[in-house]
């Protein structure tokens, strides 16, 4: 199966976005600083997974 590197960053992105912003909003409310938190946490996500390359297949 063969997944590009764009949907690999998405899904990454919004799962480290989803537990930043559940750990945030444990007290109730969101905070600046917790805001930026989840856009930075979005942002690596995505930036570090698109950065990657996939390792090449092996013959068996």
């Amino acid at each position: 199966m063969k997944i590009s590197s764009i949907a690999k960053s998405i899904v990454a992105g919004l799962a480290a976005g989803a537990t930043a912003a559940v750990t945030a909003v444990q007290d109730g409310t969101l905070s600046t600083g917790e805001g930026v938190t989840i856009v930075l946490a979005v942002l690596g996500a995505w930036g570090i997974t698109y950065a990657v390359p996939n390792r090449p297949k092996t013959e068996v």
